[in-house]
């Protein structure tokens, strides 16, 4: 705190280097720095453990928006005890249509869901692959076929990026969306090297991490111990 007033008071010998700050932006970003110099972070704060954390990956282009969003496993309860994964989670990637220059509509945006296994695929990719998935959002329901989606990853002829596609198409309501957004390179690492951390915690694999090692109670008395690994025969 001290560290931070003194800061404060340098500044002021400076003309016009905070007050003249009239732009919102300006102010954020001046307080941005100037709480960073002062040793403060910004990322410190105290939230409850039941509140949800909504955290995305956005990208604005001309004619669409992409957004990408990790969404966190289910659990349930074991009868011996303990939580397994009931349905693992996905990366929901969101396309939305450009109504404009720097305008888009929300209202008609259309989603896919990454698996882990279509996860690993994306960030495999090398500067020319390519890969594609298809979904039927009611498989194995009887709406079945009704609508289906297909997402597609391609690389730019030039090695500076990737296209991704989502195609939606909708027998029940007689339409066919498709929405395309340029990746540059910049963008893509930043997809990979996220998408890469959250994969584990998509498939629960982070609980492994935070659990309490069993402990083994008279294994003295108890003979040798069930082998339950491969490395353990």
């Amino acid at each position: 705190m001290m560290k931070l007033v003194g800061i404060l008071k340098s500044r002021r010998q400076i003309p016009g280097q905070i007050s003249s700050m009239k732009n919102t932006a300006t102010d954020v970003y001046g307080m941005h720095s100037l709480l960073s110099s002062a040793g403060i972070s910004t990322t410190a704060q105290n939230f409850s453990g039941s509140e949800r954390i909504f955290a995305s990956y956005d990208v604005y282009k001309g004619k669409a928006a992409l957004s990408a969003q990790p969404v966190p496993p289910r659990f349930a309860k074991v009868n011996a005890g303990g939580i397994k994964v009931k349905r693992q989670g996905f990366i929901v990637l969101s396309f939305s249509p450009s109504l404009g220059e720097r305008k888009y509509d929300w209202e008609r945006k259309q989603v896919f869901a990454l698996s882990a296994t279509e996860v690993g695929s994306l960030i495999s990719l090398g500067p020319n692959g390519s890969c594609e998935f298809f979904h039927d959002p009611a498989i194995k329901t009887s709406n079945a076929g009704q609508v289906r989606k297909s997402f597609s990853v391609k690389a730019h002829s030039d090695g500076s990026g990737y296209f991704f596609s989502l195609a939606v198409v909708n027998n029940v309501t007689k339409t066919n969306e498709r929405f395309t957004v340029p990746i540059t390179s910049a963008e893509f690492s930043v997809m990979r090297t996220s998408f890469s951390f959250v994969l584990p915690h998509i498939m629960g694999w982070d609980r492994y991490s935070s659990q309490l090692p069993a402990l083994e109670e008279n294994s003295a008395k108890a003979g040798p111990a069930r082998l339950a690994t491969e490395w353990d025969r």
